[in-house]
Protein backbone atom coordinates (compact mmCIF):
# COMPACT_ATOMS: atom_id res chain seq x y z
CA UNK A 1 0.00 0.00 0.00
CA UNK A 2 1.39 3.41 -1.02
CA UNK A 3 2.48 5.77 1.69
CA UNK A 4 2.50 9.53 1.30
CA UNK A 5 4.01 12.48 3.15
CA UNK A 6 1.38 15.20 3.50
CA UNK A 7 2.66 18.63 2.48
CA UNK A 8 -0.50 20.48 3.50
CA UNK A 9 -3.97 21.57 2.40
CA UNK A 10 -4.14 23.47 -0.89
CA UNK A 11 -6.71 25.77 -2.48
CA UNK A 12 -8.60 25.97 -4.78
CA UNK A 13 -9.85 22.74 -3.38
CA UNK A 14 -9.65 21.76 -0.67
CA UNK A 15 -6.98 19.22 -1.62
CA UNK A 16 -4.30 17.35 0.26
CA UNK A 17 -0.86 17.95 -1.25
CA UNK A 18 1.04 14.64 -1.13
CA UNK A 19 4.44 13.17 -1.89
CA UNK A 20 4.66 9.44 -2.63
CA UNK A 21 7.25 8.02 -0.23
CA UNK A 22 8.44 5.32 -2.66
CA UNK A 23 8.58 7.32 -5.91
CA UNK A 24 8.91 10.96 -4.78
CA UNK A 25 6.00 11.89 -7.05
CA UNK A 26 4.08 14.97 -5.89
CA UNK A 27 0.31 14.82 -6.32
CA UNK A 28 -2.91 16.18 -4.81
CA UNK A 29 -6.07 14.46 -3.62
CA UNK A 30 -9.51 16.02 -3.24
CA UNK A 31 -10.71 16.18 0.35
CA UNK A 32 -14.45 16.65 -0.14
CA UNK A 33 -16.33 13.37 0.15
CA UNK A 34 -14.70 10.28 1.58
CA UNK A 35 -11.35 10.78 3.32
CA UNK A 36 -10.12 7.59 4.97
CA UNK A 37 -6.53 7.15 6.03
CA UNK A 38 -4.12 5.98 8.70
CA UNK A 39 -1.20 7.99 10.06
CA UNK A 40 1.70 5.54 9.93
CA UNK A 41 4.06 6.85 12.60
CA UNK A 42 3.80 7.56 16.29
CA UNK A 43 2.86 11.03 17.46
CA UNK A 44 5.64 13.61 17.14
CA UNK A 45 7.41 12.00 14.18
CA UNK A 46 7.51 14.39 11.23
CA UNK A 47 9.01 13.97 7.77
CA UNK A 48 10.45 16.62 5.47
CA UNK A 49 7.84 18.01 3.09
CA UNK A 50 10.50 18.92 0.52
CA UNK A 51 11.23 22.20 -1.22
CA UNK A 52 10.12 24.30 -4.16
CA UNK A 53 11.98 24.45 -7.45
CA UNK A 54 13.01 27.71 -9.12
CA UNK A 55 9.68 27.74 -11.00
CA UNK A 56 7.71 27.31 -7.77
CA UNK A 57 6.71 23.67 -8.24
CA UNK A 58 6.84 21.32 -5.26
CA UNK A 59 9.78 18.94 -5.15
CA UNK A 60 10.21 15.95 -2.84
CA UNK A 61 12.99 15.79 -0.27
CA UNK A 62 15.79 14.06 -2.24
CA UNK A 63 16.78 11.87 0.71
CA UNK A 64 13.40 11.38 2.36
CA UNK A 65 14.74 12.86 5.59
CA UNK A 66 12.99 13.34 8.90
CA UNK A 67 12.05 16.96 9.55
CA UNK A 68 14.45 18.85 11.81
CA UNK A 69 13.10 22.41 11.53
CA UNK A 70 9.32 22.69 11.35
CA UNK A 71 8.36 20.37 8.49
CA UNK A 72 11.68 20.56 6.64
CA UNK A 73 15.07 18.94 6.95
CA UNK A 74 18.13 21.21 7.10
CA UNK A 75 19.07 20.55 3.45
CA UNK A 76 15.63 21.41 2.04
CA UNK A 77 15.23 24.45 4.27
CA UNK A 78 18.57 25.81 3.02
CA UNK A 79 17.83 24.99 -0.63
CA UNK A 80 14.37 26.56 -0.79
CA UNK A 81 14.77 29.59 -3.10
CA UNK A 82 11.71 31.27 -1.55
CA UNK A 83 12.84 31.23 2.07
CA UNK A 84 13.61 34.96 2.02
CA UNK A 85 10.41 36.10 0.30
CA UNK A 86 8.89 37.51 3.52
CA UNK A 87 11.88 39.74 4.25
CA UNK A 88 12.64 41.07 0.75
CA UNK A 89 11.72 44.59 1.90
CA UNK A 90 14.45 44.47 4.57
CA UNK A 91 17.34 43.59 2.27
CA UNK A 92 18.86 45.13 -0.85
CA UNK A 93 19.56 41.84 -2.66
CA UNK A 94 16.90 40.10 -4.75
CA UNK A 95 17.86 36.73 -6.21
CA UNK A 96 16.82 35.70 -9.72
CA UNK A 97 14.62 32.97 -8.26
CA UNK A 98 12.64 35.54 -6.24
CA UNK A 99 12.17 38.04 -9.06
CA UNK A 100 9.37 36.03 -10.63
CA UNK A 101 7.42 36.02 -7.34
CA UNK A 102 8.28 39.45 -5.97
CA UNK A 103 8.26 41.64 -9.08
CA UNK A 104 4.54 41.41 -9.78
CA UNK A 105 1.49 43.21 -8.34
CA UNK A 106 0.50 42.25 -4.79
CA UNK A 107 -2.58 42.87 -2.65
CA UNK A 108 -2.84 43.79 1.02
CA UNK A 109 -5.88 42.30 2.72
CA UNK A 110 -7.57 42.29 6.12
CA UNK A 111 -9.09 38.89 6.99
CA UNK A 112 -11.43 37.90 9.81
CA UNK A 113 -11.90 34.35 11.07
CA UNK A 114 -14.79 32.48 12.65
CA UNK A 115 -13.65 33.15 16.21
CA UNK A 116 -13.45 36.91 15.62
CA UNK A 117 -9.67 37.13 15.11
CA UNK A 118 -8.51 39.59 12.44
CA UNK A 119 -5.16 39.78 10.63
CA UNK A 120 -3.46 41.64 7.82
CA UNK A 121 -1.74 39.71 5.03
CA UNK A 122 -0.43 39.80 1.47
CA UNK A 123 -1.23 37.93 -1.73
CA UNK A 124 0.43 37.92 -5.14
CA UNK A 125 -1.97 38.97 -7.89
CA UNK A 126 -2.44 35.48 -9.43
CA UNK A 127 -3.30 34.07 -5.99
CA UNK A 128 -5.47 36.95 -4.84
CA UNK A 129 -8.48 34.84 -3.79
CA UNK A 130 -6.75 31.50 -3.22
CA UNK A 131 -4.59 33.04 -0.50
CA UNK A 132 -7.60 34.01 1.60
CA UNK A 133 -9.10 30.56 1.02
CA UNK A 134 -5.90 28.95 2.30
CA UNK A 135 -5.86 31.24 5.32
CA UNK A 136 -9.32 30.04 6.33
CA UNK A 137 -11.00 33.45 6.54
CA UNK A 138 -14.77 33.80 6.46
CA UNK A 139 -14.77 37.46 5.42
CA UNK A 140 -12.10 39.83 4.19
CA UNK A 141 -11.36 43.08 2.42
CA UNK A 142 -8.53 44.11 0.16
CA UNK A 143 -7.20 47.48 1.29
CA UNK A 144 -4.31 48.15 -1.10
CA UNK A 145 -2.80 47.06 -4.42
CA UNK A 146 0.97 47.46 -4.65
CA UNK A 147 3.28 47.35 -7.65
CA UNK A 148 5.33 44.51 -6.18
CA UNK A 149 6.02 42.27 -3.21
CA UNK A 150 8.55 44.59 -1.62
CA UNK A 151 6.14 47.50 -1.41
CA UNK A 152 3.24 45.40 -0.13
CA UNK A 153 5.31 44.08 2.77
CA UNK A 154 6.27 47.61 3.77
CA UNK A 155 2.54 48.40 3.78
CA UNK A 156 1.87 45.26 5.83
CA UNK A 157 4.41 46.26 8.49
CA UNK A 158 3.07 49.82 8.57
CA UNK A 159 -0.47 48.54 9.08
CA UNK A 160 0.68 46.30 11.91
CA UNK A 161 2.62 49.08 13.60
CA UNK A 162 -0.04 51.79 13.29
CA UNK A 163 -3.32 49.85 13.27
CA UNK A 164 -2.25 47.03 15.57
CA UNK A 165 -3.30 44.29 13.15
CA UNK A 166 -1.45 41.03 13.68
CA UNK A 167 0.15 39.18 10.77
CA UNK A 168 -0.58 35.61 11.90
CA UNK A 169 -3.34 33.58 13.54
CA UNK A 170 -2.60 30.02 14.65
CA UNK A 171 -4.38 27.22 12.76
CA UNK A 172 -5.72 25.74 16.00
CA UNK A 173 -7.39 29.06 16.85
CA UNK A 174 -9.02 29.26 13.41
CA UNK A 175 -10.38 25.72 13.74
CA UNK A 176 -11.68 26.30 17.27
CA UNK A 177 -13.69 29.27 16.00
CA UNK A 178 -15.39 27.14 13.35
CA UNK A 179 -16.59 24.69 16.01
CA UNK A 180 -18.43 27.42 17.92
CA UNK A 181 -22.06 28.39 17.20
CA UNK A 182 -22.28 30.40 13.98
CA UNK A 183 -25.38 31.93 12.44
CA UNK A 184 -26.24 34.84 10.17
CA UNK A 185 -26.13 37.29 13.08
CA UNK A 186 -22.66 36.07 14.03
CA UNK A 187 -21.54 36.39 10.43
CA UNK A 188 -22.86 39.96 10.27
CA UNK A 189 -20.86 40.78 13.41
CA UNK A 190 -17.70 39.29 11.86
CA UNK A 191 -18.28 41.30 8.69
CA UNK A 192 -18.76 44.50 10.68
CA UNK A 193 -15.57 43.90 12.66
CA UNK A 194 -13.68 43.25 9.43
CA UNK A 195 -15.08 46.43 7.86
CA UNK A 196 -13.93 48.49 10.87
CA UNK A 197 -10.42 47.00 10.81
CA UNK A 198 -10.14 47.49 7.05
CA UNK A 199 -11.29 51.10 7.34
CA UNK A 200 -8.63 51.77 9.97
CA UNK A 201 -6.01 50.12 7.76
CA UNK A 202 -6.99 52.32 4.80
CA UNK A 203 -6.67 55.42 6.99
CA UNK A 204 -3.14 54.37 7.91
CA UNK A 205 -2.27 53.71 4.27
CA UNK A 206 -3.74 57.05 3.20
CA UNK A 207 -1.54 58.86 5.71
CA UNK A 208 1.45 56.85 4.52
CA UNK A 209 0.76 57.86 0.93
CA UNK A 210 0.63 61.53 1.89
CA UNK A 211 3.84 61.40 3.97
CA UNK A 212 6.85 62.52 1.88
CA UNK A 213 9.25 60.94 4.37
CA UNK A 214 7.73 57.42 4.11
CA UNK A 215 9.63 54.44 2.72
CA UNK A 216 7.22 54.05 -0.21
CA UNK A 217 6.30 56.46 -2.96
CA UNK A 218 2.62 57.24 -3.42
CA UNK A 219 2.72 55.99 -7.02
CA UNK A 220 3.78 52.49 -5.94
CA UNK A 221 0.45 51.55 -4.37
CA UNK A 222 -3.21 52.44 -4.39
CA UNK A 223 -5.67 52.25 -1.50
CA UNK A 224 -8.66 50.09 -2.46
CA UNK A 225 -11.92 48.90 -0.92
CA UNK A 226 -12.90 45.48 -2.23
CA UNK A 227 -14.88 42.92 -0.24
CA UNK A 228 -14.22 39.16 -0.24
CA UNK A 229 -16.15 36.28 1.30
CA UNK A 230 -15.49 32.55 1.47
CA UNK A 231 -17.50 30.71 -1.22
CA UNK A 232 -18.21 27.80 1.15
CA UNK A 233 -19.15 29.78 4.22
CA UNK A 234 -22.91 29.11 4.04
CA UNK A 235 -22.19 25.37 4.32
CA UNK A 236 -20.37 26.03 7.58
CA UNK A 237 -23.63 26.98 9.30
CA UNK A 238 -25.45 23.73 8.42
CA UNK A 239 -25.93 21.04 11.08
CA UNK A 240 -24.71 20.67 14.64
CA UNK A 241 -20.97 21.29 14.87
CA UNK A 242 -18.44 20.22 17.45
CA UNK A 243 -14.68 19.81 17.66
CA UNK A 244 -13.27 16.54 16.33
CA UNK A 245 -12.19 14.74 19.52
CA UNK A 246 -9.17 13.00 17.94
CA UNK A 247 -5.85 14.26 16.59
CA UNK A 248 -6.13 13.92 12.78
CA UNK A 249 -2.36 13.38 12.65
CA UNK A 250 -2.41 10.20 14.75
CA UNK A 251 -4.11 6.84 14.15
CA UNK A 252 -6.96 5.87 11.80
CA UNK A 253 -9.74 8.14 10.54
CA UNK A 254 -12.84 7.82 8.39
CA UNK A 255 -14.22 11.24 7.48
CA UNK A 256 -17.08 12.13 5.16
CA UNK A 257 -16.07 15.70 4.44
CA UNK A 258 -18.88 18.19 3.83
CA UNK A 259 -16.93 21.45 3.61
CA UNK A 260 -13.51 22.97 4.00
CA UNK A 261 -12.32 26.34 5.28
CA UNK A 262 -8.55 26.79 5.15
CA UNK A 263 -7.00 23.69 6.73
CA UNK A 264 -10.20 22.90 8.64
CA UNK A 265 -12.89 20.51 7.42
CA UNK A 266 -16.41 19.82 8.58
CA UNK A 267 -17.01 16.07 8.40
CA UNK A 268 -19.36 13.36 9.56
CA UNK A 269 -18.23 9.97 10.86
CA UNK A 270 -20.03 6.66 10.44
CA UNK A 271 -20.69 6.08 14.15
CA UNK A 272 -22.34 9.48 14.65
CA UNK A 273 -24.18 10.58 11.50
CA UNK A 274 -25.78 14.00 11.64
CA UNK A 275 -23.06 15.64 13.71
CA UNK A 276 -20.49 17.74 11.88
CA UNK A 277 -17.05 17.38 13.42
CA UNK A 278 -14.59 20.21 12.77
CA UNK A 279 -11.10 18.73 12.24
CA UNK A 280 -7.78 20.49 11.74
CA UNK A 281 -5.97 18.87 8.80
CA UNK A 282 -2.93 21.10 9.29
CA UNK A 283 -2.05 18.43 11.87
CA UNK A 284 -1.21 16.18 8.91
CA UNK A 285 1.67 18.31 7.63
CA UNK A 286 4.85 16.25 7.64
CA UNK A 287 3.00 13.08 8.58
CA UNK A 288 3.16 9.84 6.58
CA UNK A 289 -0.26 8.38 5.80
CA UNK A 290 -1.78 5.56 3.79
CA UNK A 291 -5.29 5.54 2.36
CA UNK A 292 -7.68 2.64 2.88
CA UNK A 293 -11.00 1.55 4.37
CA UNK A 294 -10.36 3.10 7.76
CA UNK A 295 -12.97 4.40 10.19
CA UNK A 296 -13.02 6.82 13.10
CA UNK A 297 -13.48 5.27 16.53
CA UNK A 298 -14.78 7.99 18.81
CA UNK A 299 -13.67 8.05 22.43
CA UNK A 300 -16.28 7.16 25.05
CA UNK A 301 -18.05 10.16 26.57
CA UNK A 302 -19.16 9.95 30.20
CA UNK A 303 -22.81 10.81 30.69
CA UNK A 304 -23.53 13.82 32.87
CA UNK A 305 -24.23 12.96 36.49
CA UNK A 306 -27.45 14.15 38.14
Amino acid sequence: MDRHVVRGVQWPGPRLALTNVATGETTTRDILGSLRYRAVDDAGILWCTGRRDEDGRASACPRGNRASSGVHCADCAAADPYRFVHIVHRQNFLSKSLERVVLQPHWLYVATFAGGETKVGTAADPRKSARLLEQGALVGRYVARAVDGRVVRILEDATTDAAGLRQAVRASVKVAGLARPLDLAALAALDAANADAASFAREVLGELSADPSSDVADDTFAVVDERWEAPTRDDVFAGRRTSYPLDPGVGSHGLDVRWGVGSAVGAEVAVDPGTVYVADLSRLRGRRIEFGEYETVLPAVQEALF
